[in-house]
């Protein structure tokens, strides 16, 4: 087991920490896997499957925004340093304070990375997103220009900046598309959420803006597995990086599938699986919506929640889990995450093993949502 690296995750219950430690522990492919997370386990929805890889003895409770956590967080019996840190923690809520973000994402990378640096990591691996770039159709390339538009977004680009300084890291930045998967809780999910009430309503589901409007996406299978990918290739010595090239000193991959994912797909495989009718809201409402944004995500809301009450009561389900048809302001804007992710493929010769979102992959999604009975 030697040879094989030790691997720390912060953030390590939260919807790609727990896959990631589920894909290390399952490919055997740490000497050592350490588990950090503010939550319990007990309290994080863990499905059965992920028992294993993310509870027990490899677990440790602490919260890496607080510096006199970082001791309990990285001290190891053997005095060891970790060879890869993957930061998977942060905020991923919508529409919070931005002191909260500053605290929960800015901080928490910034005093992880620090303490990475001063033990010497062989890799530390910073998740980002997509939503850094300015908005365009047109896919952004890693060092396209940069806009951020979401809060989360904001914040996660400080964080790339601020790491970016820290002497002696040995950073690689991966900025996310929506990722999607089994037991997804925020983006498809709330789609999917909001189609069930639809079908129970017996109306359209009309989406706002256009069937074009890019909603670039990633299966979790092959989010996990880039992160892997980028810390084994940065630890081996970063074979084929030209950094004059990226025009930038820190390797930043985009991971994104190859399927150019729009709310038109999302539409048509959304209405495929639910056999409702899906339609755009045509541009007079989506111009109305543009001007008053607000009170049209509060009637959406106002509609859609009451019904979903009543399917989940009528169902039985008492502990819904994460899973709600309530729409969030900063995902309805009408941005494109439009992403390219050919660095990934070139430099590191990462494969995609789900290349784009497919009714199959959304059915797969709904029927892990029954087995943790979240779904009516």
């Amino acid at each position: 087991m030697a040879e094989k690296p030790s691997v720390l995750i912060i953030g390590g219950l939260g919807y790609i920490g727990r896959f990631l430690a589920h894909y290390i522990h399952e490919n055997q492919l740490a000497s050592d896997v350490r588990i950090v997370d503010k939550v319990l386990p007990q309290l994080a929805w863990l499905p059965k499957e992920f028992e294993e890889a993310c509870a027990g003895a490899k677990f440790v409770q602490a919260d890496a925004s607080r510096e006199q956590s970082l001791p309990r967080i990285f001290d190891r019996a053997d005095g060891k340093p970790w060879d890869y840190v993957f930061n998977c923690g942060g905020e991923t809520r919508y529409s919070q304070e931005d002191e909260v973000y500053k605290l929960r994402s800015l901080d928490l990378s910034l005093n992880i990375g620090r303490e990475a640096a001063k033990r010497g990591v062989k890799c530390f691996v910073e998740l980002s997103t997509g939503m850094v770039y300015k908005p365009d159709s047109a896919p952004s390339k890693e060092n396209d220009k940069l806009k951020p538009w979401s809060k989360i977004a904001v914040f996660k680009l400080q964080a790339e900046e601020e790491l970016a300084k820290i002497e002696g890291l040995n950073l690689v930045i991966v900025r996310l598309a929506h990722v999607y998967g089994p037991y997804a809780s925020q983006w498809v999910a709330t789609a999917l959420c909001m189609a069930r009430v639809y079908k129970a309503l017996e109306s359209e589901m009309k989406w706002l803006w256009t069937k074009d409007l890019r909603t670039n996406t990633v299966h979790i299978h092959d989010a996990v597995r880039a992160l892997w990918a980028v810390a084994a290739w940065y630890d081996a010595g970063k074979a084929n990086w030209d950094a004059a090239a990226a025009g930038s000193p820190v390797p930043t991959f985009n991971v994104v599938d190859k399927g150019v994912t729009t709310q038109g797909v999302m539409a048509d495989i959304i209405g495929e699986v639910f056999g409702i009718e899906t339609g755009f809201q045509g541009q007079l409402v989506s111009t109305f919506a543009k001007l008053n944004l607000d009170s049209v995500v509060d009637d959406v809301n106002d509609e859609l929640l009451g019904p979903w009450a009543d399917l989940l009561a009528e169902a039985g389900i008492t502990r819904p889990g994460p899973l709600t048809p309530f729409m969030e302001k900063e995902l309805l804007k009408d941005t494109d995450l439009s992403m390219d992710g050919s660095r990934l493929e070139q430099v590191v010769g990462f494969t995609y093993e789900k290349p784009k979102i497919t009714k199959e992959l959304i059915e797969e999604v709904i029927e892990s949502y029954k087995r943790m009975n979240w779904w009516p």
